[in-house]
């Protein structure tokens, strides 16, 4: 499987993760406030202070993001572009997103595709500070209660990323166990859900959220990604039993690599290595019965 040297030394623990309790729901956004700000009221309005969230349409005006790109030092195994603000409004065909907390503030990890106003067909990584939500639209919500993502610095990467830490549970309203999950580096997304819910007796699981790169990409019907720098957001993700029995994990992503690329589709088991980070929201929706 391919991998990618990173900067600094790889941590033992090569999954962090919390466990939780979350639930799903729905909400509006509204037009005329910045994104962070309308993801963090929609949560709030559910009790929540953080989740994910799934976007399967809308419009964002201003807007401004950057891509992947190759880094110019040896501090970093890839790096961002510049800033890109395309004109006019942005119409989205999806994006997920993580949200948390930044130096003790509010801050999410967003990654997508849209359509730019010039009829432009792009992706990558929406910058919280400076992309507007332009008329109101509905997202898909996960929140979650005993856990956060919160960005701190890792020697691994050199990056300031999000990975889940532990909170006291606010005894909200909730309907399912859950795990806030970040993968490191240079191990198979698909393969390390697998082991992580087998580990765990866990039988039956849903991906809320998704947000990351892979090294490349490799699909279950052959196409092939060869840039290796990418930007990731997951469309749909499950984990359960296969035709052997065996858990399998079925996810079907949306990326753009460093040379401005598109793919989408069902990623294949076991040939797509994280690239720095993936963070998702593992809903256990069946469990092993244990004596």
């Amino acid at each position: 499987m391919r991998s990618i040297v990173q900067p600094g030394p790889p941590a033992p623990e090569r999954i962090q993760w919390v466990a939780a309790r979350g639930r799903a729901f729905s909400f509006t956004l509204q037009a005329g406030v910045p994104l962070l700000e309308a993801a963090r009221r929609g949560l709030a309005e559910g009790g929540f202070t953080g989740g994910t969230l799934r976007m399967n349409d809308g419009a964002l005006g201003p807007f401004a993001y950057v891509m992947p790109a190759l880094s110019n030092t040896s501090a970093n195994a890839a790096f961002y572009s510049d800033t890109f603000r395309p004109a006019g409004v942005t119409r989205l065909k999806l994006a997920t997103m993580t949200l948390g907390a930044r130096d003790g503030a509010p801050f999410f990890h967003c990654h997508g595709l849209w359509t730019e106003a010039d009829g432009r067909i792009n992706g990558g990584h929406m910058l919280p500070e400076d992309t507007v939500v332009a008329e109101p639209f509905t997202v898909e919500a996960f929140g979650i209660d005993g856990a956060a993502f919160t960005a701190e610095p890792d020697p691994e990467t050199t990056f300031k990323l999000f990975g889940p830490v532990a909170r006291p549970a606010a005894g909200l309203e909730t309907t399912s166990r859950a795990f806030a999950l970040r993968l490191r580096p240079n191990q198979d997304f698909a393969g390390a859900l697998e082991v992580f819910c087998r580990e765990r007796g866990i039988i039956s699981a849903k991906l809320h959220g998704g947000v990351g790169s892979t090294i490349g990409a490799r699909f279950a019907d052959g196409r092939i990604v060869e840039p290796f720098a990418t930007e990731l957001a997951v469309r749909s993700g499950v984990i359960v039993a296969g035709a052997g029995g065996a858990l399998e994990a079925e996810l079907d992503i949306a990326l753009v690599d460093y040379l401005g690329g598109i793919a989408e589709g069902r990623l294949i088991r076991g040939d797509n290595p994280v690239l720095m980070t993936m963070e998702l929201v593992l809903e256990v929706l069946g469990e092993s019965t244990r004596e």
